[in-house]
């Protein structure tokens, strides 16, 4: 959620751009200043503000890779693409390999392949 002065900024400087599937709100300055660039900037939906909740075309726009904004209707544009999905490092859902301490520390036996190095 953002603070206090963060909706003041967007509200005296800010055009809203956009929007994604996840709510998160995307806004430009109003003019252009003498850079010659806008600054842009999002506002989380809620749950925090963390930047892997941006999905990748509207991350392409905020650092300016393009300058098109994603199409309103945030339809898959190839069949190959997945949904985004947050990072989860850090919380329960975090990918863990097997043998990893907190999914029981166990591994398979090794397989043979492995030849160990030492020094001559």
């Amino acid at each position: 959620m953002a603070n206090a002065i963060t909706r003041v900024i967007t509200w005296l400087n800010g055009e809203r751009v956009g929007e994604d599937q996840f709510g998160n709100v995307y806004y430009q300055t109003r003019k252009t200043p003498a850079t010659g660039r806008r600054r842009r900037w999002v506002i989380y939906s809620s749950g925090g503000d963390e930047a892997s909740r941006v999905p990748p075309e509207f991350h392409a726009w905020l650092h300016y890779t393009s300058n098109d904004l994603p199409a309103k209707d945030h339809a898959k544009k190839y069949p190959w693409l997945r949904d985004h999905a947050p990072n989860l490092t850090g919380t329960a859902a975090a990918y863990r390999p097997p043998g990893h301490t907190l999914q029981g520390g166990k591994r398979d036996h090794a397989t043979g392949d492995y030849e160990a190095w030492t020094p001559e």
